[in-house]
């Protein structure tokens, strides 16, 4: 007799059980909610919509911040050693929303961070959720941003949204965050020519990392040289001057301090109110993207377009047709 093996499907939760448990801060469904906004199902997106829509009013307490970083400036270690200095000496929730590299062929991901970040990962005040990048802009998830939402209406009042630092990624993710965190290296030659002039103006501070084993002196120097580049560029429109600082997640030296300049950067942009007007400015901006997306999905979905496209592309590419008078005609459909 042949053995007979069952598929076990996972349970389908109402929307109401994923409302109710999202505010409970119920990790298991938070998890499996992150995972129905990412899914490309139209079924799952209607419910997706459904709970966003209920727990909206929930969210929108925390502060967001971005951290991107060169190759190689360890940016895994150093957000599990600011973590622990939040969750355990600060008394935070965090999450950590951390957008892996994907596969370009296969789609896999290798979701390496949890394992890179393993006391973090096992404290009870943290919730570390990897995300393939796959084939959006720059290696942001579509859903990072509905991903954060959810994440603040279970009641996390930190919420750090790390990028895979390839390009793009930067950009899209400081329009989702309150405070942009740079990492940088010291000793590796020229510190400031690798490095984009756009990413250094987005950064609300600069972090010199690995300050420790001798490398304290660089560390000092870099510092210098990139608070000197800084005071080059106009003032932000937040009215704040970008901050550096070196630190050590081997050591913990200078670790806290990150957190003081994003605390004073807070304060300063509540006072102002330029905190809550950026806010307002970024929920536009993702209405747009949304619209865009959603527009550009529905068009290649299209069985007109879908027939149609083939052709067209092989006319563009042997230089018969335009791509602008191809792009009109698949318009025009």
């Amino acid at each position: 007799m042949r053995p007979i093996f069952l598929r076990l499907v996972p349970k389908r939760f109402s929307a109401s059980e994923y409302i109710d448990g999202i505010l409970a801060g119920n990790r298991v469904l938070l998890s499996r909610a992150i995972t129905l906004v990412e899914s490309t199902l139209p079924s799952d997106q209607a419910l997706a919509q459904q709970v966003l829509d209920a727990v909206l009013p929930h969210a929108g307490r925390s502060v967001r911040v971005g951290i991107t970083g060169v190759p190689g400036v360890g940016k895994s270690t150093f957000i599990e050693a600011l973590g622990l200095h939040l969750v355990r000496e600060q008394g935070k929730r965090l999450a950590v929303l951390a957008v892996d590299p994907s596969s370009q062929r296969g789609g896999g991901s290798i979701l390496g961070d949890k394992t890179r970040m393993n006391e973090l990962v096992a404290h009870p005040q943290a919730y570390i959720r990897p995300s393939p990048a796959g084939r959006s802009l720059g290696g942001v998830t579509k859903s990072t941003r509905e991903a954060l939402v959810l994440c603040e209406a279970a009641g996390h009042d930190v919420i750090f949204v790390e990028t895979v630092g390839v390009g793009q990624s930067e950009t899209a993710v400081h329009g989702m965050v309150d405070f942009f965190l740079l990492l940088m290296l010291a000793g590796a030659g020229d510190e400031l020519q690798g490095i984009k002039k756009g990413i250094m103006e987005m950064a609300d501070a600069v972090t010199i990392t690995k300050a420790d084993g001798g490398n304290e002196l660089a560390a000092r120097r870099a510092r210098a040289e990139y608070q000197n580049a800084l005071h080059l560029y106009p003032l932000a429109p937040s009215q704040w001057n970008p901050v550096v600082t070196t630190s050590s997640a081997v050591t913990g030296a200078g670790v806290p301090d990150v957190w003081e300049v994003v605390q004073r950067y807070v304060q300063q942009t509540q006072e102002s109110g330029y905190f809550q007007r950026r806010r307002q400015e970024q929920n536009l901006h993702w209405l747009h993207e949304t619209i865009r997306e959603t527009l550009e999905t529905r068009f290649y979905q299209r069985p007109d377009v879908a027939q149609r496209l083939a052709q067209v592309q092989q006319q563009v590419m042997a230089g018969r047709k335009s791509a602008f008078g191809a792009a009109e005609e698949l318009l025009g459909l």
